[in-house]
């Protein structure tokens, strides 16, 4: 009977196994479509910017409002670990992400706090800048939307690993050095190098803290009241009397990461493994200098590629900002916030899960294959089998 069977499959009209081939195709690519590119925005539309007090009501405090993405973390792989496949998919995914969140949410500026590359603090000149090429496609963006892009130590080394042509060679692409002022719109970000707060003295170093000292000045001088006689503020320029917001990639110093909430903080198993100084975090040293120095109205830093907010001195916030990368996580997320030269609102957007993709993916792999069984008469129908299991009985 079987035989009888699977030749009225083979026997079935050419039109019929077309049109049945051609549906199957059509169920295959709008799964792909789904998980590869409409999946991005389904998710990232769900998001909205936060808002600040007064802002939402006040049209004079609307135009005021800044609204930027900070990402952290995304690790575009290199030639040397990276994995061709590997490199394929976490790139297609963090360029549909960023490029689904421009243009839904079309932030004025965007913030990426370090280690863009996996392997920038090793890289020759040839791959440094086929890397550089591949971040360039996957992070394009308008005239309108500004990229702020700071250092990590996989772009220019651990303190050990750093050297003055890493340094450079980052600054000329990025246009980033440590202790630059960006303003907008009356808001002040400063930019540190946290790789070079190691505070041994190293040439790198000096530098560094120089010129953070340098803008600390300027920005501690225009703060001060008009009226207010200070004769080293004499001829400082003057700069937005807005409270600093610190970027960076590693975090202040915490011990560890027990007292983290959230469903991106960092796993049960490795909460209350201890930081070590310099290499997980900023020594107590460099973090407590950044905080006399600058004051910030709040901090945000990258590095542990999960998140935590905690506060310093028991009035300054930080947020760590979890990895972009899904070889980093399995629910990658960037903040949203809307800054005012006085307030600020922070709300965080999670991109689609890989384990939900995964799940749609091994669903319809099996609805496939049952629809191709059915269509070649390989399942057999219920009643049918219960019959074949009756006609057993009887012949017994």
């Amino acid at each position: 009977m079987l035989g009888s069977r699977a030749t009225t499959v083979k026997n079935l009209p050419l039109k019929r196994r077309l049109c049945f081939l051609l549906k199957l195709v059509c169920f295959v690519s709008s799964v792909l479509i789904f998980c590869e590119f409409l999946i991005y925005y389904v998710v990232i539309l769900q998001c909205r910017w936060p808002d600040v007090k007064g802002g939402a009501h006040m049209r004079e405090k609307e135009a005021s409002v800044l609204k930027a993405i900070i990402l952290a973390d995304t690790h575009l792989l290199g030639e040397i670990k990276g994995h061709w496949l590997d490199k394929l998919r976490r790139e297609w995914q963090m360029e549909r992400s960023f490029q689904t969140a421009l243009w839904l949410l079309q932030p004025d500026i965007v913030f990426i706090l370090g280690d863009v590359f996996d392997e920038g603090k090793w890289s020759s000149p040839q791959a440094w800048a086929d890397d550089v090429g591949r971040f360039r496609k996957m992070f394009r963006h308008s005239v309108l939307t500004e990229l702020v892009v700071l250092a990590g130590n996989h772009d220019i080394g651990f303190h050990y690993e750093m050297t003055a042509y890493k340094v450079n060679r980052f600054e000329k692409v990025f246009n980033f050095t440590s202790g630059k002022l960006i303003t907008r719109k009356g808001i002040n970000f400063v930019l540190v190098n946290s790789v070079a707060m190691e505070g041994d003295g190293c040439a790198v170093c000096r530098t560094s803290e120089a010129k953070l000292v340098a803008l600390s000045h300027k920005l501690n001088c225009s703060q001060q009241k008009p009226n207010h006689s200070n004769k080293r503020c004499s001829d400082v320029e003057k700069l937005p009397a807005s409270e600093p917001i610190l970027l960076q990639h590693y975090p202040l110093y915490r011990k560890s990461d027990a007292e983290c909430t959230g469903e991106d903080s960092a796993p049960l198993e490795e909460k209350n493994i201890p930081f070590k100084e310099k290499y997980d975090v900023l020594s107590q040293e460099a973090s407590q200098k950044l905080l006399w120095w600058f004051q910030p109205r709040l901090i945000l830093s990258g590095h542990t590629h999960s998140a935590c907010e905690v506060l310093h001195a028991g009035k300054i916030p930080e947020i760590s900002v979890p990895s972009f990368s899904w070889r980093n996580r399995n629910n990658p997320s960037f903040i949203m916030g809307s800054i005012t030269p006085t307030d600020f609102s922070l709300q965080k957007c999670f991109l689609p899960c890989e384990s939900r993709v995964f799940t749609i993916y091994c669903a319809a792999g099996a609805l496939l294959v049952i629809l191709v069984l059915a269509h070649v008469q390989l399942l057999t129908p219920p009643f049918y089998f219960a019959q074949r299991l009756i006609s057993k009985h009887k012949a017994v």
